[in-house]
């Protein structure tokens, strides 16, 4: 057999045991509080079939799905249309050696699941979904082919009170992961058309969202220049930049907005919302998140229609760590028309790079056992096996090491996995029945009975 080289599909990546419980820190942490709002879960199947990807994320999301080859001799339909002289195009290729692929997010799947199982659900149905998808994107920097989404959505509903909880739900998981410095931004597709009707050019919503959007990253003089690109003139960017740039707290911003698009259907509906939402968060408590009308936020204009959202950290340089916002017809592309909804996301790798930043995952979570048994020998390992299972059935994670290792490698072995206890049992702990009981960070030692020792591990477990 040859050797082949060890590696990996680029954008995908290993994760070792330390990396391991830090994501599920972080994926067990959103879970709980999906849970606490009343979502639940569902999982859905790694691939889909093709036709149920495709024509949903537009042309350029299209060519970044990865298609699974058909099983079998595919190649033998594909000689068929060239005997009979059809050219062998890509697209007429395509159906015939790939009918599958890996799904491109988690809201395609989701609404394709709502219309499958629309009899066996109850309305509002509130789900939550944390899985890996994969797009066939050039890798760099943050940006992986394989990654997780986190997300939860909410359809059949059309109240702003599900917006109102996006917004505690964002604020009580990323101040449960040790963030205490974070923004949720919010706006309303109907106040961006609004003011794409105020300078005459709502067919240009588009053009004039994409350019604004990026404020954070390229300025004012950046923005204005790709708009004047985009064939907006000088008087329109006259009118639009004292909005752009409006500040103010939520209060004055909306008081302006109401004056500015007073003429405005769309942009006075929109109004009325965010005042509705912002009524609704004033009677919860945040914990730390900062809300903020942001009038420059768009977030893939095309696909939402209510509110949007995007949570950015003030603590670390970051892009943002979470977004989501109201759709309309979420169901309408598999034939159930009509079915509202709205959704958020977290960027669980992104939330990682800034816990890891800013030290921010607990020393406890780094732990996989709490305490390691080093014996001396055969007999030792043969005492120590009642004591082992004693302290598991107690829930006390405890690993024993074999005989046959020297007490140095065992206590390194304790200090590689960041145990923080380590029993040592040898011939006076057998007789007296007295446990060597180490502390590894403070180096302490105590001689301690079974049930001390259950009894002390059992406490700091809880």
């Amino acid at each position: 057999m040859a050797n082949v080289k060890a590696a990996i599909p680029k954008g995908t990546r290993d994760f070792n045991p330390q990396v391991m419980v830090k994501r599920n820190h972080i994926f067990d942490t959103i879970k709980k509080v999906f849970k606490k709002y009343g979502y639940q879960e569902i999982q859905t199947p790694t691939m889909e079939n093709l036709d149920t990807l495709t024509g949903k994320y537009g042309d350029e999301g299209d060519q970044l799905i990865f298609k699974i080859l058909n099983s079998g001799d595919y190649m033998l339909k594909a000689e068929s249309l060239k005997q009979k002289g059809e050219e062998l195009s890509s697209k007429k290729l395509l159906p015939i050696i790939s009918e599958k692929a890996l799904r491109y997010d988690l809201t395609v799947p989701f609404a394709r699941y709502v219309v499958m199982h629309q009899h066996e659900i109850t309305s509002p149905f509130k789900r939550f979904q944390i899985q890996p998808v994969w797009r066939a994107d050039r890798p760099q920097k943050g940006r992986y082919r394989e990654f997780y989404q986190c997300d939860a959505d909410v359809v059949g509903s059309d109240s702003l009170l599900n917006e109102a909880e996006f917004v505690c739900i964002y604020d009580e998981a990323l101040s449960k992961l040790g963030l205490r410095d974070f923004t949720i931004k919010i706006n309303h597709r109907k106040i961006l058309t609004g003011i794409a009707e105020l300078i005459g050019k709502p067919q240009q919503i588009v053009d004039l969202t994409v350019a604004i959007d990026k404020l954070d990253k390229i300025g004012l003089d950046g923005v204005e220049r790709e708009l004047l690109e985009r064939g907006f003139t000088a008087a329109d960017l006259d009118v639009l930049r004292p909005i752009i740039l409006l500040s103010g707290s939520n209060e004055e911003k909306l008081q302006t907005l109401e004056r500015v698009l007073q003429n405005s259907e769309s942009g006075q509906k929109g109004i009325a919302e965010i005042k509705t939402l912002f009524g609704y968060l004033a009677s919860f408590t945040l914990e730390n998140a900062k809300v903020e009308l942001d009038l420059t936020l768009a977030r893939g204009l095309n696909y939402y229609t209510g509110c949007i959202f995007e949570v950015k950290t003030n603590e670390v340089a970051m892009g943002s760590i979470g977004g989501g916002g109201r759709y309309d017809n979420l169901t309408g592309m598999f034939g159930k028309e009509g079915l509202t909804g709205a959704g958020i996301s977290f960027g669980a790798d992104r939330i990682y790079d800034v816990l890891e930043e800013l030290n921010l995952f607990p020393a406890a979570v780094s732990e996989s056992t709490k305490v390691l048994i080093c014996v001396f020998g055969e007999e030792e390992q043969n005492f120590a096996l009642p004591i082992l299972s004693r302290l598991r059935k107690a829930d006390i994670s405890a690993e024993l090491f074999p005989f046959g290792a020297k007490m140095k490698k065992q206590m390194a072995y304790a200090n590689d996995k960041n145990i923080p206890f380590v029993v040592i049992i040898g011939s006076e702990e057998m007789q007296s029945k007295q446990l060597s009981l180490k502390n590894m960070e403070s180096g302490e030692q105590v001689k301690v009975s079974v049930e001390e020792l259950v009894e002390r591990l059992g406490v700091m477990s809880n």
